[in-house]
């Protein structure tokens, strides 16, 4: 009965790209989860671009904690890729840095705008897709 439904579940998965565990999936998911943390609302009558990072860490404490939580799932989505340790340490030491400076008050909230640890997470994680699983890349226009 359980190996029926994880076969079923199997199929579910490949039927929805964005759910599977292949290279192109993840990276998928991760562009999405960076797209809406860092970069999602534009300041009106500006070019300047901001996202929930931004917004939820306004929240004392829970707010970093929170928001400190999804970049880790970037990086554990990267540890899935079995990208190399010293990148992972990287990654995290990125979502580290942003989560204790991003929690002192008023000051951290400027640093979120400034240091977005997932696009550089992200840029990291692009970089070992197209080196390793090249027909996950995507084409921007």
């Amino acid at each position: 009965m359980a190996a029926a439904a994880a076969r079923s579940f199997d199929q579910f998965t490949m039927a929805l790209p964005q759910l599977g565990n292949d290279p192109a999936a993840v990276r998928k998911r991760i562009e999405m989860l960076e797209l809406v943390l860092e970069r999602a609302l534009v300041v009106p009558g500006t070019q300047m671009r901001f996202g929930l990072d931004s917004v939820i860490g306004l929240v004392p404490g829970v707010g970093d904690i929170i928001s400190g939580l999804m970049g880790a799932y970037i990086v554990w989505e990267a540890r899935n890729l079995k990208m190399s340790k010293w990148t992972l340490w990287r990654m995290a030491g990125n979502v580290g840095v942003d989560t204790a400076l991003g929690a002192i008050p008023f000051v951290g909230d400027l640093f979120d705008v400034v240091f977005r640890s997932n696009t550089r997470n992200l840029r990291l994680i692009k970089r070992h897709l197209d080196r390793h699983h090249p027909a996950s890349a995507t084409i921007n226009a």
